[in-house]
């Protein structure tokens, strides 16, 4: 029945993106590939004609010259701009903004108070931190609610953000957290990784097949810790028997101060 219910709310949701980038193809296909949205219900706008006709061929959306078309034709609105285009954005859609709409910002660094001062007063800001991994839909996301913002709005929105991966609701004084661990950690992570394939390749495999190890490694890994709800470090010592080479390897990446890098 709440699964239902959820479709019926969805089959009335229209989303726009003011701003037609990467990462809005990538959530926008990410909501489709999900069931929950069809092209018809998505909008986007850009300056660059480029941008909107990519838009419209990856996700079938609607894609306008301009953001009053997105405002006038969807009610979750995703800001999706530059951070410093973020004020002149919203300056220009504030009066066409209403209590019916919901502004959802993926703009890193723009907090909720700068978002809400730059529309009328009582309108519903949620901010996101996401991560690069949304374009292949499998993104980290941690999200914060504005004043205004609805218990309604944050079930919508981490349905919306679960389709392309992983949505966590925290306090936004947390959200630089967020970025320090799911926002830049792909980043470790990708070094991690070019890491253990020099490693293979310093050991005598080839480069393409010591990076796939590599990747496919981390990525099951990260799919136990996920899927089991076991601790990491619990996950670790089922791997690390006495006296054997992957405690040593262990105990080398300790004394190279990996812990304490991190």
């Amino acid at each position: 029945l709440l699964a239902a219910t959820t479709n019926i709310i969805m089959s009335d949701l229209t989303v726009g993106f003011l701003g037609a980038g990467r990462m809005a193809s990538a959530l926008a296909k990410g909501f489709l590939n999900a069931k929950l949205l069809e092209p018809s219900q998505l909008h986007a706008s850009d300056v660059y004609p480029g941008a909107r006709d990519g838009f419209s061929k990856d996700t079938g959306g609607t894609a306008h010259a301009t953001n009053d078309l997105v405002v006038a034709n969807a009610k979750v609105i995703f800001l999706s701009v530059k951070p410093d285009q973020v004020g002149e954005v919203l300056e220009g859609i504030k009066d066409k903004f209403t209590a019916d709409h919901l502004l959802v910002s993926i703009c890193a660094g723009i907090t909720l108070a700068t978002l809400e001062s730059k529309l009328n007063p009582g309108a519903r800001v949620v901010r996101v931190m996401p991560n690069t991994p949304a374009l292949v839909g499998a993104a980290a996301c941690g999200f914060s609610l504005g004043k205004a913002a609805t218990g309604a709005d944050a079930e919508t929105v981490t349905k919306l953000l679960d389709s392309c991966g992983l949505a966590m609701m925290v306090k936004e004084k947390l959200l630089d957290a967020v970025t320090g661990v799911s926002g830049s950690g792909p980043a470790y992570v990708f070094l991690t990784i070019e890491a253990m394939s020099d490693g293979g390749v310093a050991a005598g495999l080839p480069r393409d097949v010591s990076t796939k190890l590599a990747a496919q490694t981390v990525m099951g890994a990260a799919k136990m810790v996920l899927e089991t709800g076991m601790h990491p470090g619990a996950l670790k010592d089922m791997v690390t028997s006495p006296g054997g080479t992957t405690i040593e390897a262990v105990h080398e990446l300790e004394k190279a101060g990996i812990r304490a890098g991190f």
